[in-house]
């Protein structure tokens, strides 16, 4: 570790020779591609209060380092500095007129989260109206939540509820208003979530014995954001709770924003109380993106990263890949990852690989959600059934196979898997999932049920 300390003051080294230090330690981790072409571009600014700013050349060099490296960075910087070290990215609009190391740029935008008071927004600064692609599929949507944001509290559309399929722009529009939010009214306390989250930390002030500190604090709201609402289903003491929650801010003028995969009343097992007032505001849905929409997403998007796509290519991307924006996105990312670390031109050869490779992966966006639907029907059960606490033969095993199926086929953790089965613990999943295991071993036809169900998954998730 460098020393900053003297004997009157704390004094910190150039941040050249704090980076160059780093720069050992990542290099040690890395291959030598990785190392040279997302590690040796970033340039040391200045450190302060054991806070280390390097400079990036683009938004996208940021979001690739920040997704796939941000652990390695981070104890690679707390081993040089120490524990309470902190890396600060700073991104340079301008590459050819780079500012001198020694002072702050003066073109460049800072990548940080907008602080407020007492809390953390938990907003991703990303999500702008600006950058969010305007089509006919998404109209009434963007434009509710550009009203609201206009007039938090003070409109009719009020919950804003926002619904449509998976990777469609629900969450980018809704956090873009709780941004203009932010920007507009820097004392108003917004808050974004989604409702895993929201279960998981009441489960944890139940724990704690802190249910009323945390109830207050999001009675304390002035605009509340809720994600993937769809997620309370089968969570009776969180839609309680919540129920409180929605009537005291709702009653106060106070603007909550919701999304989910699908209109309130098709939220079955949801609390009526809940469906009902989710339809006192505006309910607005976000279709998938036609044709023009996808190529202006693509064109935006290519953009920002500072990719040199032709059109042609743009237009075969947006004609294979129809179903949702996130994939487009994934097409651009995996191209300039492909392009960058193999030193190859971008050409059709390469555009038909990746697409490829997407279509072939999308079979695996499944949920928990997902997973419980097929199983259930698979075994005719009723959904709402698989959540109650009953020890009924039928529902338990068809329980223990949607939580087996739930590790092996999403990415949500023991306790998120739990809880979407009417709040049970970690260590319920690990023991469905081991009973599982041991049947599909014994039992062929075990083996052959549990294999039919989860090609079905497979099948209604394409």
């Amino acid at each position: 570790m460098l020393n900053t300390h003297s004997s009157h003051e704390i004094t910190y080294p150039e941040p050249a020779i704090v980076w160059k230090e780093c720069l050992k330690n990542i290099k040690d981790n890395v291959t030598l591609m990785t190392f040279n072409t997302w590690f040796l571009p970033i340039k040391p600014v200045e450190i302060d209060n054991k806070i280390l700013k390097v400079q990036l050349p683009s938004q996208f060099f940021w979001e690739w380092i920040d997704e796939h490296f941000n652990t390695l960075i981070t104890k690679t910087i707390r081993q040089v500095l120490g524990p309470d070290a902190k890396l600060a990215y700073i991104i340079n609009e301008d590459p050819d007129n780079s500012p001198p190391l020694v002072s702050k740029p003066v073109t460049a935008k800072r990548v940080e989260k907008p602080k407020q008071n007492v809390f953390e927004s938990r907003l991703n600064i990303r999500y702008t109206f600006d950058n969010f692609i305007k089509g006919e599929g998404n109209q009434l949507a963007r434009a509710a939540a550009l009203a609201i944001s206009d007039n938090p509290g003070g409109t009719s559309f009020n919950p804003l509820f926002v619904y449509g399929g998976v990777g469609l722009g629900k969450t980018h529009l809704i956090q873009a208003a709780g941004n203009k939010i932010i920007n507009e009214n820097p004392d108003k306390k917004v808050i974004y979530l989604s409702s895993d989250t929201f279960t998981v930390d009441f489960v944890e002030s139940i724990q704690s014995n802190k249910v009323s500190e945390f109830s207050n604090f999001y009675r304390s709201m002035d605009v509340l954001i809720i994600d993937d609402i769809q997620f309370l289903i089968g969570k009776e003491k969180t839609q309680d709770l919540f129920f409180h929650i929605f009537n005291t801010l709702h009653q106060s003028r106070k603007q909550i924003i919701l999304s989910s995969d699908k209109p309130p009343k098709d939220l079955r097992g949801l609390d009526e109380r809940l469906i009902s007032r989710f339809q006192w505001g505006l309910s607005a849905d976000i279709q998938p993106p036609e044709l023009e929409t996808r190529i202006a997403i693509l064109k935006r998007k290519s953009n920002d990263y500072g990719m040199k796509v032709s059109s042609e290519i743009l237009e075969y991307i947006a004609s294979n890949i129809t179903s949702n924006i996130r994939e487009l996105e994934g097409c651009l990312i995996k191209l300039l990852a492909n392009a960058s670390l193999n030193s190859v031109e971008i050409d059709f050869d390469l555009v038909k690989r990746i697409v490829k490779e997407i279509a072939t992966d999308r079979k695996f966006n499944i949920t928990v959600e997902s997973i419980t639907k097929v199983v259930c029907s698979y075994l005719n059960i009723a959904e709402n059934k698989i959540r109650d606490k009953t020890r009924k033969k039928e529902i338990v095993l068809a329980r223990q196979i949607a939580m087996y199926l739930s590790k092996e086929l999403t990415k949500s953790s023991l306790k998120s898997i739990g809880l979407q089965f009417g709040g049970r613990d970690h260590s319920t999943v690990i023991h469905a999932c081991s009973s599982i295991e041991e049947a599909i071993y014994k039992d062929p036809s075990m083996k052959d049920l549990v294999k039919a169900i989860k090609v079905q998954v497979e099948l209604v998730s394409l």
